[in-house]
């Protein structure tokens, strides 16, 4: 059932909070598809020189790490994919999934939402409540990755049947500010951050952005225990490191946690 407030997504309102910007992406929106990672895997529209950006009303089935569902409802949420493209021979940009949330994160901010946190390595925290996650997955192109397809879920207004699994809890916009933008506006004003991010992580990697993604590090000197590597690994959160990593302070000295495929607890 579609929210009461439901506006389907604009492409003249994504490229007016776009502004000066609106050329360097390719739009597309679409009423519903299953995945919108999937569907710009399965079918990247031509190099022009522009970012594509695939965005969806609905999703019948959004994917989450390790397989997990990102649910969505028409008007509940914000969910899109965009395609950046390394450079010719490149590698993968160090931290990119923490580049990410760090752009979700201060989009929420300039709209006037307080206590936006992140949770290493691909959750926006509200007040400790899950509110964004992150999906990104590698093209390859002759052997080695060519691009990322960058998932994004933001809620907006989840209906009161929604019932989504997070041990954080989970929250919206819509219980944020008194007035949430629509969701055009918000995939406009995230895209202008991505932007920038993404450019500054392409021309400099992530240490120049490691300050900022630390200042919002929700466990910042707390106990927690890494989950999904062979045994659970504890300790403090002291960080990231210049390359995204996770930096532990265990019993046995200091450790990086590089895999994705890990869940932080707090101990």
């Amino acid at each position: 059932m579609d929210h009461p407030n439901f506006e389907p997504l604009s492409r003249a309102e994504v490229a007016a909070a776009l502004g000066s910007l609106a050329d360097a992406f390719s739009v597309e929106l679409l009423p519903e598809c299953d995945s919108t990672n999937s569907c710009l895997l399965a079918d990247p529209p031509p190099d022009d020189g522009r970012i594509p950006v695939l965005a969806a009303d609905r999703q019948t089935a959004g994917r989450g790490r390790r397989g997990r569902v990102w649910q969505s409802w028409p008007g509940a949420g914000l969910t899109f994919s965009l395609q950046w493209r390394f450079a010719p021979g490149g590698t993968v940009p160090p931290g990119l999934s923490l580049v990410v949330g760090l752009a979700v994160a201060r989009t929420l901010e300039a709209l006037g939402v307080e206590g936006v946190q992140l949770k290493w390595p691909n959750d926006v925290l509200v007040h400790g409540h899950k509110i964004a996650g992150i999906l990104i997955e590698l093209v390859s192109g002759r052997g080695r990755p060519s691009a990322a397809v960058i998932g994004v879920g933001i809620n907006l207004r989840l209906p009161p049947e929604a019932a989504i699994e997070s041990a954080l809890g989970v929250t919206d916009l819509a219980r944020c500010l008194d007035a949430p933008p629509a969701g055009s506006r918000l995939l406009g004003l995230v895209l202008a951050q991505l932007h920038r991010l993404l450019g500054i992580c392409a021309e400099a990697g992530f240490e120049p952005l490691r300050g900022a993604w630390q200042q919002r590090n929700a466990f910042a000197e707390l106990p927690v225990q890494i989950l999904g590597e062979a045994e659970p690994l504890a300790g403090t959160c002291v960080g990231v490191d210049s390359d995204g990593a996770l930096l532990l302070q265990t019993s046995e000295g200091l450790r990086r946690v590089l895999s994705g495929d890990v869940s932080l607890r707090l101990a």
